[in-house]
């Protein structure tokens, strides 16, 4: 949609407030914390959509990203209970669970000898025994085999209890991780930061103060970094604006944060069975309401393990300009808590062609949104 239809839409606009929003949108202010929950509240998934849409295409264009990645998950055996989580298994039965050591990781590492992925994404339980000399040790392995593959690693719930255990402070325990090959951070850990909400479904874990402050560790150091947000639970919408608020104030101090990534709440097998998952127009919504509250991230990212490959399409209509990677692994996170997509890999092939079928142009990048390739005019099977 052009500006000149957005405005058409704007000024149709009835409610007064959204009306006015609108205004703000187009002539590119920053909306406040209560023009955030009226989006959420007030506006129709058609007027946020088409806002968002023009936000994105501002900045991007038709451009949609992705990169080449895969995943490891050292271990789903975890010391924390997170209620929404169906991934990990408490140590006191980490029989059930899976522990890898450094040796079996790097014949993952290694099986991508001589392919062209450009990034390792590590993340998983906290493992007592899996302290920080074990990742500073593999950090260093990793590196040392294939200098060039980017290390995102670790969340701050990981790195938090990494470095209490170690008795290093957060900003020691950054520096001694960026110095061993940790190239950024992944955004995972970060739940919904208000504290009534984090209570009920992940006490025991690092709080938001200590997510953002690993974080904006993290750039400090010069490193970049990605955030979430888990929506669709026991939130209420406010509590989204609060979450999002707390992020675009650290993204106005230091400027790390390379792309926010909405993360659907799934209820199969945990402790939050009984909570209703959210509707496809509720995703659509979260998905362009970040984008027009988050004024300074660049990137907003649709994660289509979890969403399934057609409502990851869908996303691109709302805000949307990134859809992560080939992920080429069998991903556990999701995949257990009852994703769309159970075996969630996918060719740069089908990723192509996902991003062309909507009418938008596909872009490999780098991890830190580096262009690799342009595949606007690459047929499918040359791909």
């Amino acid at each position: 949609m052009n500006t000149e239809a957005v405005k058409v839409l704007v000024d149709a606009e009835h409610n007064q407030q959204l009306q006015s929003i609108g205004y703000k949108i187009l002539n590119k202010e920053r909306i406040s914390f209560e023009e955030g929950v009226a989006l959420f509240e007030q506006a129709s998934l058609s007027y946020v959509g088409a806002l968002a849409n023009w936000v994105r295409e501002q900045k991007h264009g038709h451009k949609t990203y992705f990169n080449r990645n895969f995943h490891i998950e050292p271990t789903n055996v975890c010391v924390f209970s997170c209620a929404f989580c169906s991934y990990s298994k408490l140590y006191a039965h980490r029989e059930e669970g899976w522990e890898l050591s450094i040796d079996q990781m790097m014949h993952i590492v290694k099986s991508y000898d001589g392919k062209p992925v450009t990034e390792v994404h590590i993340v998983g339980g906290v493992h007592p025994k899996m302290n920080m000399d074990f990742f500073l040790e593999l950090l260093r392995t990793i590196k040392a085999h294939r200098p060039d593959l980017h290390i995102k690693a670790f969340t701050p719930v990981e790195l938090d209890y990494m470095f209490r255990k170690a008795k290093v402070s957060v900003e020691e325990g950054m520096r001694l991780a960026h110095e061993a090959g940790l190239d950024s951070l992944p955004g995972g850990g970060a739940e919904i930061f208000h504290p009534d909400i984090r209570k009920k479904i992940c006490e025991d874990k690092v709080d938001a103060d200590g997510w953002l402050a690993i974080h904006k560790a993290a750039h400090e150091l010069g490193m970049h970094s990605n955030a979430t947000l888990l929506y669709g639970h026991i939130e209420s919408y406010w509590h989204r604006i609060h979450h999002m608020d707390r992020l675009r104030s650290l993204q106005d101090e230091t400027g790390g944060f390379n792309t926010f990534i909405p993360l659907k709440f799934r209820n199969k097998d945990n402790d939050m069975s009984n909570v209703a998952e959210s509707t496809i127009v509720e995703d659509m919504k979260m998905y362009a309401v970040s984008r027009l509250y988050l004024d300074n991230f660049n990137h907003i990212k649709a994660y289509w393990p979890m969403l399934g490959r057609k409502n990851a399409q869908l996303t691109l209509s709302f805000g949307v300009n990134d859809i992560d990677g080939t992920i080429d692994d069998t991903t556990k996170i999701y995949a257990m808590a009852g994703s769309e997509e159970q075996t969630p890999t996918m060719s740069t092939a089908d990723l192509v062609q996902l991003i062309k079928q909507v009418r938008r142009q596909p872009v490999e990048r780098g991890t830190l949104y580096n262009e690799i390739k342009d595949y606007s005019d690459v047929a499918i099977d040359a791909v």
